[in-house]
């Protein structure tokens, strides 16, 4: 890396940071603090007002002309509609964002705007470590990125067949990359990152790995990766990318069988297993979900069940899955509980 790259001040990079906001009162003043604290400023700080409540609202307004940032806003749709409307109000050559319930720490601008290779007219983006905390700040795992997978990316078959962890908190990208691309696909509420990420990798578009910290990735109960936005999200990429790569034994490349099949299978059985054990005087948002939960689970399993090129073992599982899962709730726990004994003897198909 060092031999790719050169010192920050004789490179003149503009730096766009976009923070997409929700309801986010409660969050947004310690990111925004963050960016202002960085060793390296932006040139430009926008936060998206994604249709938030009027006294939300007024908060990051307020907020706005207090920190001197501009705020932008917009009828809600969604953390991917929010950052590509956040970049067409920016005019800068990289792009940062930055969750509103999430912070950077002090060096975030400075690590990532130096690991930007020298003269990489493919230049796509870079992308460093984080920590994961509660939501307070407080540290729960150091290393998130650096151990979950082989980083750089260098294959098809390691952006689609694992969760890349690539956040875009952690990342800065090329304004080209990203336009030439089309931003965010705005389907998605959850999975978004991941998508832009497999769209840049496909269209040509270097990524680097710095093993380095610079941000701090804070989960709680109302995040979108423990909401039923994020199932919903998941079928929505799985279609998506089964119907651009369908199964082709001329080519001999089967994406569904040997990359979204196993990356996503455990996912959208164990969701539906977990909402059906659940009990009734719980009230959980999972249990709420339920029905639509096994509506997801049954376009997942027609998928798969009607591919030629997935094992029958692989179908015979699944099928004993949903079987499982058709049971009553109050004989179902003791049934699904053996069966996954069993079944785990055949996780190796």
């Amino acid at each position: 890396m060092a031999e790719t790259t050169r010192p920050l001040s004789k490179r003149k990079a503009s730096i766009v940071t976009i923070i997409p906001y929700y309801n986010g009162s409660a969050f947004v003043e310690r990111a925004v603090k963050s960016a202002f604290g960085q060793s390296v400023l932006a040139d430009e700080l926008i936060v998206v007002n994604d249709g938030s409540t009027e006294s939300e609202a007024a908060f990051v307004r307020d907020l706005g002309e207090r920190m001197k940032f501009k705020v932008i806003d917009q009828a809600n749709g969604g953390q991917g509609s929010a950052r590509n409307a956040g970049v067409a109000a920016s005019t800068s050559e990289y792009i940062c964002f930055l969750d509103q319930d999430d912070f950077y720490l002090p060096t975030h601008n400075e690590i990532l705007a130096n690991g930007i290779p020298h003269d990489n007219k493919r230049f796509g983006w870079v992308y460093a470590d984080l920590y994961r905390a509660e939501v307070n700040g407080t540290l729960v795992k150091k290393e998130i990125v650096k151990n979950y997978g082989e980083h750089p990316k260098s294959s098809l078959h390691q952006v689609l067949g694992t969760n890349l962890m690539i956040l875009p908190s952690a990342s800065l990208i090329s304004r080209r990359a990203f336009e030439d691309v089309g931003g965010f696909d705005e389907q998605f509420t959850g999975y978004e990152d991941d998508d832009l990420f497999i769209r840049l990798f496909r269209a040509g578009y270097s990524n680097d790995f710095i093993s380095k910290h610079v941000a701090v990735w804070c989960m709680h109960d109302e995040s979108t990766s423990n909401s039923i936005r994020m199932s919903r999200s998941r079928l929505k990429f799985f279609k998506k990318w089964a119907s651009i790569f369908p199964d082709d034994p001329s080519t001999g490349e089967f994406i569904l069988r040997d990359c979204l099949v196993p990356r996503f299978h455990t996912d959208f059985i164990g969701e539906s297993m977990t909402a059906m054990l659940q009990d009734q005087e719980s009230k959980t948002n999972i249990y709420i979900h339920r029905p639509e939960l096994r509506h997801i689970l049954n376009e997942y399993a027609g998928i798969v069940l009607r591919s030629p090129s997935v094992s029958q073992k692989m179908k015979f599982r699944l099928r004993v899955q949903l079987a499982i899962l058709s049971l009553d709730s109050k004989i179902a726990g003791s049934a699904a509980r053996g069966a996954m004994r069993f079944l785990r003897s055949l996780k190796g198909s």
